[in-house]
């Protein structure tokens, strides 16, 4: 350990020092002075909290992307088939509460900067949703009531700290309720459809990974129990993913009819009795 220590010292120690600002504004001077200028592996908490902080600047970065190739197959597909737009207006609803809440209670950024990214996938995703399911005029007006949304949740005179606590509780289930709609609709067409399995599986990582950061870093129950919740049911849509990988959508069954039969053909008189030709005997 010592021979470890004595080689990585110098290193840690002779760090530039834009490199030394971002180490320390990411997880404290105490901790920066332990794990990189003592090398002390044996500090438990900062590792936890390193870990923690290194698993939210992940999730953040991961998020700018994880919606991307569902919106590049409904794109390319031109058709919103398999994925439910009422579960993208329920988490996008809940994802706002959430991080008008976070940021109003100072919370650190790395274990929310992900709920401002998602949010405006989700928008994209919701107004492609409409706009291929015929509903194409709702778009505007759905963008206008998440932006009025949007700023009553920041203005105190409109929603107070204790309202948007209990929002924040409320935020919590209508989180957990957003997969439901999306369960259901995979179980009733037995098929996942347009639905990205990208997205599905990474919400699966992320919803794990934030009930680690939230323990860490996050002193609120309210926030721990909707992430648990929602990874519960990510569990679920990630099994539903994999159960009905390759099953076709019910556009592509309705497409597979089976061929009409031909007509059988027009019978010939060529077997049939033939006529009698006319007789020329004169009848007597």
């Amino acid at each position: 350990m010592d021979a470890l220590r004595s080689a990585i010292q110098p290193i840690t120690q002779n760090l530039p020092a834009p490199i030394r600002d971002l180490g320390v504004s990411i997880i404290g001077e105490k901790c920066y002075s332990s794990l990189l200028l003592d090398v002390n592996i044996e500090d438990a908490d900062c590792i936890k909290f390193a870990i923690s902080k290194g698993l939210g600047i992940g999730i953040i970065a991961a998020s700018s992307i994880v919606k991307v190739p569902q919106i590049l197959k409904l794109v390319n597909s031109r058709s919103a088939d398999g994925v439910s737009f009422l579960s993208y207006v329920l988490e996008t609803t809940a994802y706002l509460i959430s991080l008008a809440y976070n940021i109003r209670n100072g919370f650190p950024f790395s274990t929310f900067g992900e709920t401002a990214l998602i949010v405006g996938q989700n928008i994209i995703i919701s107004v492609l949703v409409l706009n291929y399911s015929g509903r194409a005029s709702l778009a505007a007006v759905f963008v206008a009531a998440l932006a009025g949304t949007f700023a009553a949740l920041f203005a105190e005179n409109i929603v107070d700290a204790q309202t948007l606590g209990y929002l924040q509780a409320g935020a919590g289930v209508l989180g957990v309720a957003s997969k439901v709609p999306q369960i259901l609709a995979i179980f009733q067409q037995g098929s996942t459809g347009q639905l990205s399995a990208f997205a599905v599986f990474n919400y699966l990582a992320g919803s794990l990974s934030r009930i680690f950061t939230t323990l860490q870093e996050v002193d609120d129950n309210l926030i721990l129990y909707g992430f648990i919740s929602g990874f519960v049911l990510n569990a679920i849509l990630a099994l539903q993913m994999v159960f009905y990988w390759n099953a076709p959508s019910e556009k592509a069954k309705g497409k597979r009819k089976v061929p009409v039969e031909a007509k059988p053909a027009a019978t010939t008189t060529s077997a049939s009795t033939p006529k009698k030709s006319p007789t020329t005997r004169r009848r007597g």
